[in-house]
């Protein structure tokens, strides 16, 4: 027959593995699981979704490409203002003509918003243009991670923090578009008191999977929030 003080102590053992146990799935909730296509969103308000891909072809060497971001009220008049580089993105509850060229380029029509750049673009024979939408809860985080091109931010909502190993990178709406080159590994955590959302390009290496997980580099943890984390799903 089990004493009454060994039953207390396996008790004891459960009782620590069950706070374990729930501790760990908190921290992993808190983290994102990656870019997932907006097709496959479900439902769901927060995480990072892909909502484009276009594929650029060749760019000039000897010119500077910046990301310009202009708003209309219809698809039909975004489709009419297209430029050569353009793409119509309909993303967090508005309709957004994308358009990568020089830093003079600018629509007939639409609201213009942000232009961000010069983009810093690496070797490439073709290059692809993906855009996606992050909406973070504050503590929520992506994995860590690299792109083969340079991923750029602008936010319409809320205040996001990037950790790379140079040090951190904080933007809040308003603020002017923050990037970070190619092959540099990075944390994002959504920071402040309420939602971030933003609209993201990665300008990347059309032959190159989009992102990879970075194992070779560990944050500090410099953009700390005290914003409760989230599951993405």
């Amino acid at each position: 027959m089990m004493s009454i003080s060994a039953g207390r102590a396996i008790a004891r053992v459960a009782a620590a593995m069950i706070i374990s146990s729930s501790l760990l799935a908190r921290a992993a909730t808190a983290q994102t699981e990656g870019c997932e296509p907006v097709t496959k969103r479900a439902g769901r308000e927060f995480g990072c979704f892909i909502t484009a891909r276009e594929e650029l072809g060749p760019l000039p060497k000897d010119s500077a490409f910046y990301w310009h971001i202009d708003a209309f009220a219809t698809r039909s008049a975004a489709d009419d203002a297209r430029g050569r580089r353009s793409t119509v993105v309909e993303s967090l509850g508005r309709l957004w003509l994308f358009t990568i060229a020089q830093a003079g380029w600018r629509p007939a029509t639409g609201e213009r918003i942000a232009t961000i750049g010069p983009l810093p673009l690496i070797e490439a024979k073709t290059y692809a243009a993906v855009y996606m939408e992050g909406v973070f809860r504050p503590g929520m985080h992506s994995p860590i991670h690299r792109h083969p091109g340079v991923e750029a931010w602008h936010t319409l909502e809320g205040e996001q923090c990037l950790e790379t190993p140079q040090g951190k990178l904080v933007q809040r709406a308003g603020d002017a578009g923050v990037m970070v080159p190619g092959g540099v590994p990075m944390m994002l955590t959504g920071t402040g008191s309420g939602a971030r959302r933003s609209l993201v390009l990665i300008l990347q290496d059309a032959a190159q999977p989009r992102s990879m997980l970075a194992t070779d580099w560990a944050p500090r943890g410099l953009c700390r929030s005290s914003g409760a984390g989230g599951s993405a799903r």
